[in-house]
């Protein structure tokens, strides 16, 4: 019951904070609304396993990534502060301030990645799943992986229309999600 209260809460949040990104499919914030939805259901659903045999190899691995979901996101906050400055988009009125940048941000995390926030999702998925691994869970973990891979493109097009030139060849230099590979 609680999990379910859980649920209802977060969800209601996750509607409002995306509320405007859901009256418009074309942009990236759309696709992200369903990425914390499903990782929502992940956390919920594998929550009471989270603790059970924590130093088996799966759950050291799964802590390892949940660690790296973490560093990637306060690495990508605090680079994004740094160096990528802001201003409204009127193209863009579905985005949030802190994704106004007018900058592309090419040092620390994003030197290697260009979607390091999605990347922790990714990270944080894929560690919540290992908690309980299971058909519904995999079926969960996939779906978050193809809408973050969906949001990733839309955003990088979006990129594209306002930074031009300058971010496609950033593109050329780093990674989508996970440095020397993806």
């Amino acid at each position: 019951m609680i999990r379910i209260g859980l649920f209802v809460i977060c969800t209601l949040f996750f509607l409002r904070f995306s509320w405007s990104c859901l009256k418009n499919p074309g942009t990236h914030g759309f696709y992200r609304f369903f990425v914390f939805e499903g990782l929502l259901l992940l956390v919920l659903l594998n929550h009471p396993y989270w603790f059970s045999s924590p130093f088996s190899p799966v759950h050291i691995l799964s802590w390892l990534l949940l660690l790296i979901s973490v560093f990637l996101i306060t690495q990508s906050l605090l680079m994004l502060k740094k160096r990528g400055g802001y201003a409204e988009r009127e193209s863009m009125p579905e985005n949030h301030y802190f994704e106004n940048t007018v900058n592309v941000v090419e040092d620390g995390i994003y030197k290697y990645i260009r979607h390091p926030m999605y990347s922790s999702l990714l990270f944080l998925g894929w560690g919540a799943f290992l908690k309980d691994i299971r058909l519904l869970t995999l079926v969960l973990v996939l779906f978050v992986t193809l809408f973050l891979v969906a949001a990733a493109r839309v955003e990088e097009h979006e990129n594209i229309r306002f930074f031009g030139v300058s971010y496609k060849e950033y593109m050329k230099r780093s990674r989508m999600f996970v440095p020397w590979l993806v």
